[in-house]
């Protein structure tokens, strides 16, 4: 199972598994098909977003590892 850091690259977090786009969907980062999202890192999207990026990787690993 794939685990993901604040340094992980929103476009390869998508490459990981597409299915986790409803999540940030869902706090607002609409932009997740832009291209220069694809180079920002979990962190630098979820303080762009106002959003806690420590608690954002936790969210995303918990759901990567409901999912594998």
């Amino acid at each position: 199972m794939a685990k993901v850091t604040k340094s992980t690259m929103i476009g390869e977090l998508l490459r990981i598994d597409e299915n986790i786009a409803p999540l940030l969907l869902g706090i607002g980062m609409h932009c997740l098909g832009c291209p220069s999202s694809q180079m920002e890192t979990i962190e630098e999207a979820a303080m762009v977003h106002g959003v806690d990026p420590d608690g954002l990787v936790e969210d995303i690993n918990n759901f990567l590892e409901q999912q594998g």
